[in-house]
């Protein structure tokens, strides 16, 4: 069985190369991409692209609908199928405009990719989020040992996520320069940090306890003023493995040199919360926690925007609508106070006996003026 075909290889390179630098998408983006492509291409057996009808597509549907995740053994869940589908037919439309290729493949065939539209319901529904809260999050840090090296970086790395907000990738990528302790900041520099789009934005310590702060800052003056640490250091180094007498691999302290990915983190993040005896939370869950605490604690529209750019949003309502969901038990506490009637009458009479005030204290401001001219 062919599993090469050049001329399929060829323009799939032309399409990757299309992706990354005219549609701007990150390697992991064009990754997944490639990975969808490749999936169709093993189950027609590397045929010619050129070769393509909605037969196909309508079969290939079937056929993965029918396959079981390699870690769950379950069925592939809606969202891989409509992210699958969905990659495949932005290739196909794209491909359908391609000399060598709009002769023979029809625009309209690709939309045979589509999902059924209760699947695609399914598939793109808003889940619940959960995140951890503020107790919980100094509950943990409290169960984190501070005796080696290691364990003083894991607890500091702990702290540093909730105080920041920072993505874990960001986070891996950070050097000591980046912190500044007597502005209380962290200059997310995407020259150096890996960011979000590459963005690049200072974030200030947001107020989340005078105790997890000075965990940071310990943190920082340990290895400036005791591992004689410079800017360009990591700020949480990856740990150092050696061979050791007994031929065998083990640890040895800090390495002077980045992790080469943000897994490390989420691994340190996994065993604080066993430790703890809590369900695991990854890093990015921290960032709802800041949000849930901004709602309750900004009390003007220029407040929460400071909030919102603290944690490298341009626009409130990114904050809002991807962090900002109300929980379930708060949503029936609100819907429950609302329906109470005596809380309604007390704020409504409240509020209009405010407004009849004011009206009347108006009126005697207008009728003096009038007087008097």
């Amino acid at each position: 069985m062919t599993k090469h075909n050049a001329d399929n290889e060829r323009i799939k390179r032309k399409y990757f190369a299309f992706l990354k630098d005219a549609k701007r998408l990150s390697e992991q983006s064009v990754d997944g991409v490639a990975s969808a492509i490749n999936r169709f291409e093993t189950y027609i057996k590397h045929r010619d692209f050129k070769a393509f009808h909605f037969e196909q597509a309508i079969a290939f549907k079937k056929h993965l609908a029918e396959q079981k995740g390699q870690r769950t053994g379950e069925n592939l869940s809606k969202a891989t199928l409509h992210a699958t589908f969905n990659q495949l037919k932005q290739f196909f439309q794209w491909l359908s405009r391609e000399p060598g290729y709009k002769t023979r493949i029809q625009y309209s065939d690709a939309e045979y990719f589509n999902l059924s539209r209760n699947d695609t319901h399914i598939a793109t529904a808003q889940r619940e989020q959960r995140w951890p809260t503020l107790e919980q999050i100094k509950r943990v840090l409290d169960t984190i040992p501070a005796s080696t090296d290691i364990e003083r970086r894991n607890r500091a790395l702990f702290a540093f996520t909730i105080v920041t907000g920072a993505r874990d990738s960001a986070i891996a990528s950070m050097k000591l320069k980046h912190v500044n302790l007597i502005a209380n900041c962290v200059n997310q520099d995407a020259r150096d940090v890996k960011t979000k789009f590459r963005k690049t934005f200072t974030t200030f310590f947001f107020p989340v306890g005078d105790e997890i702060l000075e965990i940071v800052a310990e943190w920082v003056r340990y290895l400036r003023q005791e591992l004689l640490w410079g800017n360009d250091e990591p700020l949480f180094p990856a740990t150092r493995i050696v061979l050791g007498q007994a031929r065998q691999f083990e640890v040895a302290g800090l390495d002077r040199s980045h992790w080469s990915s943000a897994t490390p983190i989420r691994t340190i993040f996994r065993e604080a919360f066993n430790t703890a005896g809590l369900l695991y939370f990854n890093p990015h869950s921290f960032r709802n926690t800041l949000v849930q605490l901004g709602q309750d604690v900004c009390k003007t529209p220029e407040q929460f925007k400071a909030w919102s750019q603290n944690l490298g949003h341009e626009n409130v309502l990114t904050t809002l609508t991807c962090y900002g969901e109300v929980g379930r038990q708060r949503q029936a506490d609100i819907l429950r106070d609302l329906a109470t009637p005596s809380k309604i009458g007390q704020t409504s009479e409240k509020e209009l006996a405010g407004a009849i005030a004011q009206l009347l204290i108006n009126h005697r401001k207008t009728g003096q003026a009038n007087s008097s001219t």
